[in-house]
């Protein structure tokens, strides 16, 4: 995983973390498409390629499987 570049204080980082897990809420059950449109939004704005496609390899990382599904 890369080091995140300083640019945003911890207290703006908790704000943004509030504001994504409200909005996803809002967004319901196109909670996927939210994302999928946030993140090519972002990308756009970004404006570089491979640190995106870097960023998506930090965000896969350490995710759990979802539990198993019991009958």
């Amino acid at each position: 995983m890369t080091t995140v570049q300083p640019g945003m204080s911890f207290a703006d980082l908790e704000r943004a973390y509030e504001g994504l897990a409200d909005a996803i809420d809002r967004a319901g059950e196109a909670q996927a498409l939210f994302l999928t449109k946030l993140a090519l939004l972002l990308a756009e704005r970004q404006g570089d390629l491979p640190l995106f496609a870097q960023a998506l390899a930090d965000a896969l990382q350490d995710l759990s499987p979802p539990p198993a599904k019991t009958d």
